[in-house]
């Protein structure tokens, strides 16, 4: 089977850049080990995504934006910041700024199931299957498949996660940071407000953030050590629920569990190469973020249209659009993008989740030193919004 592009991972990443590519007159396939039901009615996996105006911008440009309903992006007003006992918060909002969200949070499985609709009628999607093989070389690539088939393409794009088969087939090193946490995430419903307002807190022995969802819900985002995670998986509902209350000191009033629990271990990936011959690496596979600034989503979605973009240079000026300047200008631009907030983002997180005084004094300075320099803030609001960054339809 002979195909352009051959994108393998049908993920919000890797439909979004088959998305991106349409009308270029490019043939391509998707190979996803997940069948054709799950990927068309993902289920509820608890990650609650926080949109930047340029991810949704992207998501509009892909049809896949007016296929969620308008009820389900909850508004980001406000972000703060906490760190152990004390009631001091460094504060990140769009005073001064025209657009009043910082952004807006939906949940990944509706992402997906939009992006799903909108993909292109002439995608071929090969669901159930996994990728056993890989060849390139300066004439193209070969995959192959669990099946034994065997597909031809121009370019083959790997958007398999941040523990990508695809990456190692082809040699490729990354860079990986394991926090030595877990993350667990649901849902609670609770009596006072939120206000639209997300909180990270940086407590000493945990981490919570609760994202703001419409109506009194929020998302619970807790790091500990992977047997308490695995403990509060499986603890029965209204222990769960009494329990989170009490870590979060009541801030939000009782909580109620009203969702499934799921958890991920928190590990970063940075890949040493984004390209290589007749191949390119996107979304996690590339650059998977520790979620804390709640970037890594951003990231994917960036990355792909990106490449998107110069190929479809490419292919406007009759060039190879998967040849090597092409390839290698999407990775010096994505690098460009990613590499300093991933080096901060793992600072931070490894700061702020230490326990040593040391470590505690310098993180109450942080937060204070941030609220006092307003140029530091701005600069920081204007990258979690993504404010005046070109898109593909610039």
């Amino acid at each position: 089977m002979q195909f352009d592009v051959v994108i393998v991972g049908g993920g919000p990443v890797g439909l979004a850049f088959a998305g991106s590519l349409s009308g270029t007159g490019l043939s391509v396939a998707v190979v996803e080990p997940q069948q054709q039901a799950a990927l068309a009615a993902p289920g509820f996996d608890g990650r609650e995504i926080a949109l930047t105006h340029r991810s949704q911008d992207i998501l509009h440009r892909l049809g896949a934006w007016d296929r969620i309903p308008a009820e389900i992006p909850s508004p980001l007003r406000e972000a703060r910041v906490l760190n152990g006992g004390s009631p001091y918060a460094l504060r990140f909002d769009t005073t001064g700024r025209q657009a009043a969200e910082l952004g807006r949070l939906v949940p990944n499985h509706i992402i997906r199931r939009a992006l799903h609709e909108a993909l292109p009628e002439n995608t071929t999607l090969l669901a159930g299957l996994r990728v056993t093989g890989l060849h390139t070389d300066a004439e193209g690539a070969v995959v192959t498949l669990s099946d034994g088939r065997r597909l031809s393409a121009g370019l083959v794009a790997a958007a398999d996660s941040r523990f990508s088969s695809i990456r190692r087939l082809a040699g490729i090193e990354a860079e990986t940071l394991d926090f030595g946490k877990a993350m667990l995430v649901a849902r609670l419903r609770h009596t006072l407000p939120h206000d639209h307002i997300a909180t990270e807190w940086f407590d000493y022995g945990q981490t919570m953030a609760m994202l703001p969802l419409n109506g009194e819900v929020s998302s619970l985002v807790l790091t500990l050590p992977p047997q308490e995670i695995a403990r509060l998986k499986e603890a029965d509902g209204a222990v769960f629920s009494a329990e989170i209350t009490r870590r979060y000191r009541g801030r939000l009033g009782p909580m109620e569990l009203i969702s499934s629990r799921h958890t991920y271990p928190l590990v970063s990936v940075y890949a040493r190469r984004f390209a290589g011959r007749r191949l390119a690496l996107l979304g996690d596979a590339a650059v998977g973020m520790h979620p804390v600034t709640a970037h890594g989503f951003n990231f994917g979605l960036q990355g792909q249209d990106i490449l998107a973009r110069r190929i479809r240079a490419a292919v406007a000026e009759g060039r190879d659009f998967a040849a090597g300047p092409v390839l290698r200008g999407y990775e010096a631009e994505h690098r460009q993008a990613t590499r300093g907030l991933y080096l901060a983002t793992n600072a931070t997180a490894l700061l702020y989740t230490s326990d040593h005084l040391p470590a505690r004094l310098i993180r109450n300075a942080a937060l204070r030193f941030g609220n006092n320099l307003r140029p530091v803030r701005g600069a920081i609001v204007s990258h979690l919004m993504e404010e005046g960054q070109a898109t593909a339809g610039a």
